[in-house]
């Protein structure tokens, strides 16, 4: 292998280590992802759904965690109500024809979100128009915002009522950092309801 390119990889392997490293010696990141869990898991047993939405990486992250909730994370078990608000793309197109592409999540979760539902937002920057909006449209119809971010979260930090930020204003690193976030809540949950960690 080039030199080059092997330096090039230890590079980018420890700027990765390194954020994640920051990331597990914050303990109030640990205390607010234990709080968002809980929040899932009440919310789940009240027969309530979790809606996910972001643009680009973060859409696609919004797809991995609702499959990890309503297929299986470690075990079998019941699946789990979740939906990613970036799948359906006639909606997607209907509400960005219509209404415009600031709408495509906030019209979402106007017609599928009920109150006591919870909202998780994934926006690397946390000034995505279309995410803001569909904030301010979870808070109007009584649903709980949850936000993964990054650096100092942005636009959406004051609107979101529980907020885990990734320690880096580097979007891969963020993430990266947002994977074993939900990663983590998806283990939580399914440990507290179906596993070893019931309660």
């Amino acid at each position: 292998m080039d030199s080059a390119v092997a330096n090039f990889i230890e590079s980018e392997l420890a700027a990765t280590k390194g954020v994640l490293a920051q990331l597990y010696a914050q303990t109030d990141y640990r205390n607010i992802l234990a709080q968002v869990a809980e929040l899932y898991i009440d919310r789940l047993r009240a027969g309530g759904t979790l809606l996910f939405c972001g643009n680009g990486g973060s859409a696609a992250d919004a797809q991995h965690i609702a499959g990890e909730f309503v297929s299986r994370f470690h075990f079998d078990r019941p699946g789990l109500a979740a939906i990613a608000l970036s799948t359906d793309t006639s909606i997607l197109t209907a509400i960005g024809n219509d209404y415009g592409y600031d709408r495509i999540f906030a019209r979402q979760v106007q017609a599928l979100g009920r109150r006591g539902d919870v909202l998780t937002v994934l926006s690397t920057s946390g000034n995505s128009p279309n995410v803001i909006k569909a904030i301010t449209a979870a808070r109007d119809g009584g649903l709980t915002v949850v936000g993964l971010g990054g650096g100092n979260g942005g636009a959406m930090a004051e609107l979101c009522d529980h907020l885990l930020l990734a320690p880096s204003a580097v979007t891969p690193r963020i993430q990266e950092c947002h994977l074993a976030s939900y990663h983590l809540l998806c283990a939580l949950v399914e440990a507290r309801m179906f596993g070893a960690l019931q309660g």
